[in-house]
């Protein structure tokens, strides 16, 4: 078992937290979102709250999930160890950033974690491989190194996705709540039904979205006729171009 120590109390570190929970690792919390620290406390025997110097100078894996100015103000000042190994969820802060703020620890890597991280099923692209970061998580969460800081931060982008697409399925169970009366069947219904669709796609192989839409592609069907109003609205190049207008900041090339 780990000492595990997180800087940074935000909703992915509670999240992970609470998936670390239960396995007999100690775990240090920093006390920047104090509320949060404490909440976690409260719940898991094994979580304390500690100091900045604490988590690091205490841990034998530190988990940063701080924003990128703060991780710049107070990262270089810690008691850093170069046996540690350290794993970043933080956009905004490459690894060269992190090998001299974090020296003379060396083993660092950058992954991204999304909420459910806590009940596992969390994919988790990692630059560089991390034996830590699939000790710690791998055993429910898919680890997949990836080639490249830049394949790792294309991945950032991907997960940018999640919050339009639940905007829409949101605004789809919206107008279901409308018409049926019973908003949370209307929610209970529309999370079902998509979860079940991503589901079952996640465990096909290449080539999945091209086979799943041809198989909702009935001339006439439903599915047909709003997707069709869907791409004339724009939808899908809405969607492209605000993932490219991501590229300037997470270092990625230009579309050729």
């Amino acid at each position: 078992m780990a000492r595990i120590g997180f800087l940074g109390t935000g909703e992915i570190a509670s999240q992970m937290v609470r998936g670390l929970a239960g396995q007999g690792h100690a775990i240090m919390v920093s006390d920047r979102n104090a509320d949060v620290a404490r909440s976690l406390a409260d719940d898991h025997i094994e979580v304390s709250i500690v100091s900045n110097a604490e988590v690091v100078g205490q841990s034998d894996i530190v988990i940063l999930c701080l924003m990128a100015p703060v991780a710049r103000t107070v990262l270089a000042d810690l008691p850093w160890r170069a046996e540690q190994s350290v794993i970043s969820v933080m956009v905004d802060v490459p690894l060269s950033d992190l090998a001299r703020l974090c020296a003379p620890a060396t083993d660092i890597a950058l992954t991204i974690p999304l909420p459910f991280v806590a009940t596992g099923g969390c994919p988790l692209p990692a630059f560089p491989a991390s034996p830590a970061l699939q000790a710690l998580i791998g055993d429910r969460n898919p680890v997949f190194p990836v080639p490249s800081e830049m394949a790792l931060n294309a991945h950032f982008a991907a997960t940018a996705m999640c919050a339009p697409m639940i905007a829409m399925v949101k605004s789809g169970s919206d107008w279901l709540a409308e018409v049926t009366g019973d908003k949370a069947g209307a929610e209970a219904y529309v999370a079902a039904l998509i979860g079940g669709f991503i589901s079952a796609l996640a465990a096909e192989e290449a080539g999945r979205f091209d086979r799943a839409l041809q198989s909702l592609a009935t001339e006439g069907g439903l599915n047909s006729a709003l997707r069709r109003h869907m791409d004339v609205a724009g939808a899908p190049k809405a969607l492209q171009d605000g993932m490219d207008g991501l590229r300037g900041r997470l270092g990625l090339p230009d579309r050729g």
